[in-house]
């Protein structure tokens, strides 16, 4: 129940519901659509991404697609993005261009999913009976510079995401999604 309120949480969501606004039930369809979204796109530009490292190991004689990694990788990390989203990551960035909010948006969501990240490699790390610097010492194994190239994938996918995003706040709900998709959207001549 929230402070100042006096009504049980049915009734508000019954009152909400009459006032307009959307229902329990609508609102938690509308986060798993979103989530859906955001994870079908990660593990597609994922998969992109294994398909084409893997087509480099093979000229090297070797060979490895873990595209459940990717399916893994591409659902956590969406829940991570729709934490962010929840939490307000980006809300609160000052008036400027659409440009600037998109590339403030992904940077700080870039760097909320790498910190989630290292504390859900922590967490697993510790479920398995590895203490935290067992955990940290197999992060050293790989080079700095494929610890730089990873983050910059991820920033070039978060990018369009975040992009889309933007763009659909920018123009009101629903917008983007007709111009995109119904014949009759406006056109550009």
């Amino acid at each position: 129940m929230t402070v100042g309120s006096n009504q049980a949480p049915d009734a508000r969501e019954r009152a909400k519901a009459a006032a307009g606004g959307p229902s329990l039930k609508e609102r938690a369809r509308e986060e798993l659509r979103n989530y859906a979204l955001v994870a079908t796109y990660l593990y597609v530009s994922f998969a992109a991404l294994m398909l084409f490292r893997n087509a480099l190991l093979q000229e090297a004689g070797l060979s490895s697609l873990p595209l459940g990694f990717a399916a893994i990788k591409a659902l956590i990390l969406g829940k991570f993005i729709l934490l962010g989203e929840a939490a307000g990551v980006g809300t609160r960035i000052g008036r400027g261009t659409l440009l600037k909010a998109i590339a403030t948006k992904a940077l700080l969501f870039f760097l909320l999913l790498v910190v989630l990240s290292v504390l859900e490699e922590l967490l697993v790390g510790k479920v398995h009976g590895h203490s935290f610097a067992q955990t940290l010492a197999e992060y050293e194994r790989h080079s700095v510079l494929e610890l730089i190239a990873t983050g910059l994938l991820l920033l070039l996918v978060l990018l369009p995401l975040i992009a889309t995003q933007e763009l659909n706040r920018v123009l009101g709900p629903g917008v983007l999604r007709h111009m995109l998709f119904d014949s009759g959207s406006p056109r550009a001549e």
